[in-house]
């Protein structure tokens, strides 16, 4: 899923710190102990390169309760939403050609590749080059924004998508498939969103620590901006949440996504 959320949005054009409800949290970019100030609630600019703290050690039984939650829910929502995955599978069959699902190659934790699900959006095997250059230089950090009025803004050509799929990506209803995902152990209900393998290339050495524990259908920087805040932003969320982790900040993220997504401004 990648849900939205206007809360924080004015605060985090630009990077530099974790806004709103989550200014408590520990930064990427926090004064380390000993240098002054309480690592868990300092919160600066980013220096020129951003120091690595290391990832917080999380304990075994906060693991297994995530685990279980995310079987829980992940099953709760398939037995709830299997009617909506036939209805969504047919539109997409009779609106356009080609599969129902789309199976994209993703960077998990520690870097390791899975299969990404989601309903199909766009065209049948359109050409892609010109968005994968747009994606790296955004992750590069090259391009602050991503504007709607840009030539290469996702997706970079409206008439690509289907109509189906302009109601599935404003509903985030195209991420849905990803339950199957969580249930494979292959994603959490909440974490760092996954990265394409040439996005992942595009990295900055100190945006691999969002790659240390499994990737989310939503997470912190979806409901503080979605798409409409700059990469390494996204990243500086990432990590706080990387940090941070306890059961109580993922049930707080997943009641937000709900009221949020209903909103769906910045919708990728």
């Amino acid at each position: 899923m990648a849900p939205v959320g206007p809360a924080g949005k004015a605060s985090v054009e630009t990077t530099g710190s974790i806004p709103s409800a989550y200014s408590g949290l520990r930064s990427p970019h926090a004064d380390p102990v000993g240098r002054g100030g309480d690592p868990a609630v300092a919160i600066v600019s980013p220096p020129t390169h951003a120091t690595q703290l290391g990832v917080r050690c999380h304990h075994g039984h906060y693991l297994v309760l995530k685990r279980v939650t995310d079987l829980l829910v992940a099953l709760f929502a398939l037995l709830v939403t299997w009617p909506v995955f036939l209805i969504i599978a047919l539109l997409i069959k009779v609106s356009s050609a080609g599969p129902a699902l789309f199976v994209q190659t993703r960077i998990g934790k520690d870097g390791r590749p899975f299969g990404m699900y989601k309903f199909r959006t766009m065209r049948h095997r359109l050409d892609d080059a010109d968005h994968r250059a747009f994606m790296q230089a955004f992750v590069r950090g090259e391009i602050h924004s991503r504007e709607p009025s840009r030539a290469l803004y996702k997706p970079f050509d409206g008439s690509q998508l289907t109509r189906i799929g302009r109601l599935l990506r404003r509903s985030s209803l195209d991420e849905l498939p990803q339950l199957l995902n969580v249930l494979k152990g292959e994603m959490s209900l909440v974490g760092p969103r996954p990265n394409v393998p040439w996005e992942v290339a595009a990295y900055k050495a100190w945006h691999t620590e969002r790659l240390a524990v499994l990737p989310g259908m939503t997470g912190l920087a979806q409901i503080n901006g979605r798409s409409s805040i700059v990469f390494d932003t996204i990243v500086e969320y990432d990590i706080a949440y990387v940090r941070n982790q306890h059961l109580w900040l993922d049930l707080n993220i997943l009641w937000r996504t709900l009221a949020t997504v209903r909103k769906p401004h910045g919708a990728m």
